[in-house]
C-alpha cells in the first residue's frame, strides 16, 4: 500500500532509527508535521491498520517498526508521479535523487534497479522495512 504524504514523516523516521515507541516517533516527526500526540499516534494507529507498521509490545510499551520497506515503497511513490503528475512512462533515472537525505549508494542502486522494472510487483510489505 501506498502511504499517504501525511505518513512519510513517521516512514522516513523509522526507517533512520529503527522500532521506536508513540512518545519517541512524535518528538522526532512534531516539529515537521506540527501535530499533537494524540494526531501522531493516530496515525501511527491508522498506518498499523493499512500495514505500512506493525507493533510488538515490550517491557509493557508498544514500539513500531517500518513494515514497509524503504526502496520499493520510493520506488512505487516515484513511479506512480512520475506516471499521473508527469505522463512518464518506462525506466526512470535515478541520478536526481543522488543527493537524497535519506537513500544512501546501495540503495540508490537498488532503486535504480527497481525503476527500470516494468512490472508493478508489491515487495513492499515483505521483510525488516529498511
Amino acid at each position: 500500500m501506498k502511504p499517504a504524504p501525511t505518513e512519510l514523516p513517521i516512514l522516513r523516521h523509522l526507517w533512520s532509527l529503527g522500532p521506536q515507541s508513540v512518545g519517541e516517533i512524535h518528538q522526532a516527526v512534531s516539529g515537521e508535521t506540527g501535530w499533537s500526540r494524540s494526531s501522531t499516534r493516530k496515525t501511527i494507529e491508522r498506518m498499523v491498520d493499512k500495514g505500512l507498521l506493525v507493533a510488538s509490545e515490550e517491557h509493557g510499551l508498544k514500539i513500531y517498526r517500518a513494515k514497509a520497506k524503504k526502496v520499493p515503497t520510493l520506488a512505487r511513490m516515484i513511479r506512480s508521479f512520475a506516471s499521473d503528475v508527469l505522463g512518464l512512462e518506462g525506466p526512470l533515472p535515478v541520478s536526481s535523487l543522488v543527493n537524497s537525505r535519506i537513500l544512501d549508494a546501495r540503495e540508490l542502486a537498488e532503486l535504480e534497479a527497481l525503476l527500470d522494472e516494468d512490472g508493478e510487483s508489491d515487495p513492499n510489505t515483505q521483510g525488516d522495512g529498511s
